[in-house]
């Protein structure tokens, strides 16, 4: 699976614990992430992550075409609901394409912990039928 992960300033430290107690699991994915999140994250753990650019200078946006590509699973994404953001409407439209694609959505690390559980208990391998059957269609 493909998993992004992606948090705010005030949540990265959050993502840095959520990443290493569970690297088992995410070592075993391809994992891509906004850059400082990223950066931070391999700082902390040997997790191989894909970097883009950081969310307000785009990064938000790198992720939304792989969700919209169907070329993503699983979004992470450590909101600060609190603190406004200068690039909330590349959040918003994140958001609105993880619904409009099916991708999994977890803004929290409760809902993240879910996810996170569900993957490890092979849950989620509807997505592995969605990218067979799109494979499937490339080649007709």
């Amino acid at each position: 699976m493909k998993i992004a992960l992606i948090a705010h300033d005030k949540k990265k430290d959050d993502m840095v614990r959520f990443a290493t107690a569970y690297e088992p699991i995410l070592s075993q994915h391809e994992l891509f992430a906004t850059g400082t999140t990223g950066l931070r994250i391999m700082e902390a753990t040997s997790l191989k992550i894909h970097r883009f650019q950081s969310g307000p200078l785009g990064g938000d946006q790198q992720i939304g075409a792989m969700v919209a590509t169907n070329k993503m699973d699983i979004i992470l994404f450590f909101r600060d609901p609190l603190t406004a953001q200068p690039h909330e409407p590349d959040v918003s439209a994140l958001m609105r394409l993880s619904d409009v694609y099916q991708i999994p959505l977890a803004t929290n690390m409760a809902s993240a912990e879910l996810v996170i559980h569900a993957l490890s208990r092979n849950d989620l391998h509807w997505r592995e039928i969605i990218h067979d059957k799109e494979e499937g269609k490339r080649k007709e």
